[in-house]
């Protein structure tokens, strides 16, 4: 099967009943089967039963590491955008609290369209690459959704040798489909254009 990411051919790396893994030599990363995807309306009602709320201090305190870094980066009066915002967006109510200005765009919840035919000066991507299903073209989108300068604020669980894969708990969501190593980071910031990144924990950080 080839990797969504870079197109390689990847070899199979782990089976969970009836799910069926890969592992893609070339960029690093772990990938579902596509015949394991959930429909997209199997997806919708699972994202449907998450339990967002957005006054929730334990919430708030999980997404502050984007927060906090695109308040030390930018000032309320830039433009940025949280894609992938699901049904309530934490980042969104936290930011304009503070008064930013923040728009918020879903497939699902907030199907704005004409928001992707602006730019921003920065986007949070919260807990939502490893949904990607085609993983290069969403980072294209978010690089060309960029101002010159501009910063993408992500935050997933990375992948990597020292973690068991049998036991790591972020597979089991089955809408997570698409797992990163910090190579896997590496690769995309080469090959879509981004001029640098950083990872910290669970924040990574590519620039424009």
């Amino acid at each position: 099967m080839n990797c969504p990411l870079c197109q390689s051919p990847s070899n199979h790396f782990y089976s969970q009943n009836t799910r069926e893994f890969y592992f893609c030599s070339t960029c690093f990363a772990v990938f579902l089967d596509n015949k394991n995807y959930f429909s997209e309306k199997e997806e919708q009602k699972h994202y449907e039963n998450h339990n967002n709320d957005i006054f929730d201090k334990g919430y708030q305190q999980f997404a502050s590491p984007i927060t906090n870094a695109i308040q030390r980066d930018f000032k309320p009066q830039h433009q940025g955008l949280d894609y992938g915002s699901g049904t309530n967006s934490v980042i969104v109510k936290m930011l304009k609290d503070s008064a930013y200005h923040i728009s918020e765009y879903d497939p699902f919840f907030s199907n704005t369209i004409s928001l992707l035919n602006q730019q921003y000066d920065y986007i949070s991507c919260c807990e939502v690459m490893e949904h990607f299903h085609h993983p290069k073209k969403e980072f294209e989108k978010l690089y060309n959704l960029l101002l010159p300068n501009g910063k993408l604020y992500c935050m997933t669980d990375l992948f990597d040798e020292t973690k068991n894969f049998d036991t790591w708990y972020y597979k089991n969501d089955h809408s997570h489909v698409f797992f990163y190593h910090a190579k896997t980071i590496a690769w995309i910031a080469k090959t879509i254009g981004f001029s640098n990144y950083s990872i910290e924990g669970r924040l990574i950080l590519f620039e424009k």
